[in-house]
């Protein structure tokens, strides 16, 4: 139980280490534990919209594909032209004494390889994570953000993602709660 309660609190760290490529788009801040929550849901999506996909597979690639970061950091596209992080040992020292170890480390290793199905969507889901909120910063008067928004569109494996990223585009992201424009928001109840 020791040697959960350590993972457990590994994992906690996730929650302060901040995801580094904001300081280069101008706004928005985020840690990777935010990042992974979204994550989640998306691959949640794309496993249920996906024929033949195990979408349970999928959830656990989204929820460990950044773990190893607890213990590396985040590191940006700028970083990693020049630091090299030894993410294998940071996940083979992370799971070795874990009675569930081996599945974590097979399943980072898929999402890595991105040669499956499951590994694609996850994969995708992880990059449409990042869609999501460089749309909610264009929306917001971001000027970058399409930029990088056509970069992160190249990087879609498969045409799930595609579409969905097509919606993400077309789509106010803040419609989904203030698309009732009626007397509500102004009497606040009916």
């Amino acid at each position: 139980m020791k040697r959960i309660a350590n993972f457990l609190f590994e994992a906690g760290m996730l929650k302060r280490t901040p995801r580094t490529g904001f300081q280069f788009l101008g706004s928005g801040a985020e840690s990777v534990a935010e990042h992974i929550f979204r994550t989640v849901y998306i691959g949640y999506a794309l496993g249920n919209l996906a024929e033949g996909a195990d979408t349970d597979r999928i959830i656990k690639m989204c929820l460990f594909h950044d773990l190893p970061e607890a213990r590396t950091g985040d590191l940006n596209y700028v970083n990693k032209k020049y630091v090299k992080t030894y993410e294998k040992k940071a996940v083979d020292d992370l799971t070795e004494t874990l009675p569930f170890g081996n599945e974590m480390k097979e399943l980072i290793s898929e999402f890595s390889e991105g040669q499956t199905l499951e590994a694609k969507l996850a994969r995708d889901a992880d990059q449409l994570e990042m869609i999501l909120a460089l749309k909610e910063y264009k929306d917001l008067g971001n000027k970058y953000a399409d930029e990088w928004l056509e970069y992160a569109l190249k990087r879609l494996k498969t045409d799930t993602a595609r579409d969905l990223a097509r919606t993400i585009l077309e789509t106010d992201s803040s419609l989904w709660w203030f698309s009732d424009k009626s007397d509500w928001w102004i009497k606040g109840k009916e």
